[in-house]
């Protein structure tokens, strides 16, 4: 834990936090009231909105699949920022690498705590050491290494290559027992990868999403959001910067959507389509909020989602390991009692929702703030 001065408006881009935030939000809480709303209220857009919080069971995409990448590519964003004004500074780029390494293998140690605890330090076949925070910090490493020694444009070119080489790999590289191109749940490339190299538990048992081949495409997510971080520090005109960003967006999903006739969008894989189309959404994304919040200067509505987004890795650890839940019911429970049973979960978890939102905003009043 560490603290920090309070970051003036003038000093940071306010839309990377508050779309941070947005994205966090559906992390902690937000998502699980409103998947509790579907099928109560009559509300037919309420119902519509549940149904994209949960993911699909193979190929497809909702918009809940949308909310790690985008955490991914938010982190390139940051990322820009945080080495080039190490450049700036002076630092050494070995000294770079090691702060970005060093990170990388706390946000490991810290994802395996996150997905295991208590940790079965005697069973480490029971032990799941893929982890969100794990590919953060592999992304991140990788990124540096790229930012630090390729160009803008050869960056995109990094991108390119890995999700073509992704693709050629699932579609000519046989599977025993299945063959060369066979993308079904049991027999796809990654999952025979998994089985055979990843150690400990696979959390889909067959394969595991966070595992080792699917690192690849998900860290071009990253490498995009550099490209983001250095069109909102350049010195271009801010609309000129928006179009920047809504032309890569709108060029990503149109590859996507004509890559996906052959090989399909699919969160489970991280298909190199699913890359595309988040990528491209979450080039669309940054350039909206960028747009209303630092352009046009709606800045109030968005508090609620920089007091979340300044402070993510706080509210992600705070929520495994404190019961929010709980704590809401204790506190509530006398409150939504009256109404229907069908009611309860709902109302529990929007006064956990409340409860962390406002935890966060202690730690935002204090100058509090998680850094590694």
């Amino acid at each position: 834990m560490a603290t920090a001065p309070l970051l003036k408006p003038n000093n940071r881009i306010l839309s990377i936090d508050a779309l941070r935030g947005f994205d966090m939000f559906f992390i902690s809480g937000g998502g699980t009231f409103l998947v509790l709303l579907e099928g109560k209220t009559g509300w037919e857009f309420v119902d519509t909105v549940a149904q994209q919080l949960e993911h699909p069971a193979w190929n497809g995409f909702t918009f809940y699949d949308f909310i790690f990448p985008l955490f991914l590519f938010i982190a390139g964003v940051s990322l820009s920022f945080s080495l080039s004004s190490g450049r700036e500074k002076g630092f050494p780029t070995k000294q770079l690498y090691k702060k970005v390494f060093v990170r990388m293998l706390i946000l490991i140690c810290l994802g395996i705590l996150y997905k295991n605890a208590p940790i079965a330090f005697f069973e480490p076949s029971q032990i799941r050491f893929g982890s969100v925070l794990g590919r953060i910090g592999f992304a991140c490493f990788v990124t540096c290494l790229l930012y630090l020694n390729f160009s803008y444009i050869h960056r995109f070119f990094w991108v390119a290559g890995i999700l073509l080489a992704y693709y050629a790999a699932l579609f000519l590289v046989p599977v025993p027992g299945y063959g060369a191109g066979d993308l079904s749940f049991e027999g796809n490339l990654v999952g025979w990868f998994d089985r055979n190299f990843m150690p400990g538990r696979l959390l889909q048992k067959t394969y595991d999403e966070l595992a080792i081949l699917t690192q690849f495409p998900a860290l071009c997510l990253t490498v995009l959001g550099t490209a983001a971080g250095d069109t909102l520090r350049g010195a271009m005109p801010p609309l000129l910067k928006i179009r920047r960003m809504v032309t890569y967006g709108v060029i990503a999903i149109a590859v996507a959507l004509l890559w996906q006739m052959h090989f399909p969008i699919n969160k489970h894989l991280w298909s190199s389509s699913f890359i595309l189309l988040t990528g491209g959404m979450a080039f669309l994304s940054m350039a909206l909020f960028y747009w209303i919040i630092d352009v046009l200067g709606y800045k109030r509505w968005a508090f609620f989602f920089q007091v979340i987004g300044i402070n993510s890795l706080a509210i992600y650890l705070a929520y495994r390991f404190i019961d929010f839940n709980y704590t809401s019911r204790l506190l509530f429970e006398g409150l939504y009692s009256p109404l229907t049973e069908q009611w309860h979960s709902v109302a529990q978890a929007l006064g956990a929702l409340l409860l962390v939102w406002l935890f966060m905003y202690v730690l935002y009043r204090k100058k509090i703030f998680l850094k590694i």
